[in-house]
């Protein structure tokens, strides 16, 4: 598909559509035929998306896509109940979607991580790499445990939050590779893994559970969850299934970016915890309750909003007027 041609012969169609998108008052006539630009232009973003992915093209359209839709529905997604649409339907159901991809990333995080751990332990040669004897006590006994209480709450949560939401993001961004995503997770599981040998080192593995757990419950929850969403996006490009392979990676993407709009607020959550809790003065075991009531917390979410939304027929993409037309209907006008 030559992407030049076909918006030179559309292009008129899609500026008289930008122009009553942009008039103050319409008439009816012009309401109707805003409602039919509207259409064929939302068919003609689908078929470019499919055929020739001209980004500058889609963007274009995108745009005057967003605009006349708002033009004509008022703005009705960012109403209250589309609002309350999103986070009891949409977001809930995105999570629930990659629920088996989350449990398996997990699964797979914590084998690396204790698998690294017990190599790093028994290795003289791995300790070396990382630090003198010496370092890694003050590590075990210092470091650490500082790590949680040098900032002011406040502070550390909103660095936290930012660290963490940046590695979900190269995750989620980096999805369709595949190999990157894999590649985040090993690193941060070994991390893990090699921070838990050196204060098992120096007998302080129960400081470093009591230390990890009331955040990293929820904190890692995300980061299984981003893995799970890019990688089922991967698998999406791999092997498509029924759907042709463009149908399978603009559906699987779309709940992918739904997947990673929500986890802003699940890694905001567990920041708060690291930067509220996990430093403070409180018993431990009231920290560790607190981590779990906020991981308990998001999986009965997930399992009950998003099964309840699959029984009631949703699907969990976007709507056609807000995801493009999947299918051309009629000729282009």
């Amino acid at each position: 598909m030559d992407t030049d041609a076909y918006s030179a012969y559309r292009g008129a169609k899609w500026n008289r559509l930008d122009e009553l998108a942009g008039r103050r008052s319409l008439t009816g006539e012009e309401i109707d035929e805003l409602a039919q630009l509207y259409h064929a232009t939302s068919r003609d973003l689908s078929l470019i998306r499919t055929a020739a992915p001209d980004p500058s093209v889609i963007s274009r359209l995108s745009i005057s896509v967003a605009r006349a839709r708002a033009r004509l529905t008022g703005s009705e997604n960012f109403s209250l109940a589309g609002i309350a649409k999103f986070f009891i339907v949409t977001l809930p159901l995105a999570f629930y979607r990659v629920r088996y991809q989350t449990l398996a990333a997990g699964l797979l995080f914590v084998l690396v991580a204790v698998a690294y751990g017990y190599a790093f332990y028994h290795s003289p040669a791995m300790q070396a790499q990382v630090g003198t004897p010496s370092q890694l006590r003050q590590y075990a006994e210092e470091a650490f445990v500082a790590y949680y209480t040098n900032y002011p709450a406040p502070d550390f949560a909103a660095q936290v939050w930012t660290n963490n939401a940046w590695i979900a993001a190269l995750v989620v961004g980096s999805g369709i590779t595949g190999a990157l995503p894999a590649y985040v997770m090993y690193a941060n599981a070994t991390g893990v893994g090699q921070a838990g040998a050196v204060m098992a080192m120096h007998d302080h593995l129960d400081v470093f559970f009591y230390s990890i757990l009331p955040h990293g419950l929820l904190e890692l929850t995300a980061i299984f969850i981003a893995a799970g969403a890019a990688f089922k996006l991967f698998w999406a490009w791999v092997s498509p299934g029924n759907r042709t392979r463009a149908t399978a990676l603009a559906e699987d993407g779309r709940t992918l970016a739904i997947v990673a709009a929500g986890l802003v607020i699940v890694l905001g959550v567990s920041g708060l915890v690291e930067g509220f809790v996990t430093g403070s003065e409180l018993p431990t075991p009231v920290k560790i309750a607190i981590g779990a009531l906020a991981l308990a917390a998001y999986w009965a979410y997930t399992l009950y909003f998003g099964a309840r939304a699959r029984r009631l027929g949703f699907d969990g993409d976007l709507a056609d007027d807000d995801a493009g037309y999947r299918q051309l209907e009629g000729a282009l006008r």
